[in-house]
């Protein structure tokens, strides 16, 4: 179980003291949203704050793109220092295409579906990616609550990945706190993206070990 706390969520006053917190707490991943405005109703950062970051940090940068048609900008996200880019299966009518170009780059792929999104949208690509991002809220805000149907999702891609022989990781993102990742790891997550959670708790350090102690 990895844990990837939300860039989004941190104190954009102290990036790199924030990051290097979460870093020396434990977590494996930082989860970066980029939103276009377009995509879904909210702007946030681009490649160019985190490329600043990258050689400060071990962790894996998961970066996450809101945006309309994505593979427009995958060559320069990749080059910014992401690891694993997660493209939204709704952004693009070509998103085996955005895959190999996430790869061509150098880059983990991963294709991202939202709560209204089923499972069978992404049956075609499942074989290709390396992650699988299931949104247990709606996208574009932070600070939802989860939303408990979306777990009958991360469970039939578990099913599928035993099936199909597919290796893909499952992480869940949106809402997830110490009660609901208990329920995200028993249908099947491998990786948590946590922000309101560890950011906005009093000891962000203690909420990150609190998430891998439910291991």
């Amino acid at each position: 179980m990895y844990i990837a706390p939300s860039m989004l969520s941190a104190d954009f006053n102290n990036l790199a003291q924030s990051i290097r917190m979460v870093e020396e707490a434990g977590a494996d991943y930082l989860h970066i949203d980029i939103m276009d405005g377009d995509f879904v109703p909210n702007i946030s950062f681009g490649p160019m704050l985190y490329q600043g970051l990258r050689a400060q940090s071990k962790l894996v940068f998961d970066v996450h793109m809101m945006v309309t048609n994505p593979e427009r900008y995958v060559d320069q996200v990749v080059k910014a220092g992401a690891d694993v880019v997660t493209v939204h299966v709704e952004a693009t009518p070509h998103i085996h295409r955005a895959l190999q170009l996430i790869k061509a780059a150098g880059a983990k792929a991963g294709v991202v579906i939202n709560p209204g999104t089923s499972v069978a949208a992404i049956e075609a690509v499942l074989g290709q990616v390396d992650q699988v991002l299931v949104m247990t809220v709606n996208p574009g805000f932070g600070g939802q609550a989860f939303i408990p149907a979306t777990l009958d999702k991360v469970r039939q891609l578990a099913d599928l990945r035993q099936k199909q022989g597919y290796s893909y990781l499952i992480e869940v993102d949106g809402g997830v706190n110490d009660k609901t990742a208990a329920d995200c790891l028993a249908a099947g997550a491998d990786i948590l993206v946590a922000g309101s959670y560890v950011f906005g708790h009093s000891d962000p350090v203690q909420a990150i070990q609190t998430l891998k102690d439910l291991a």
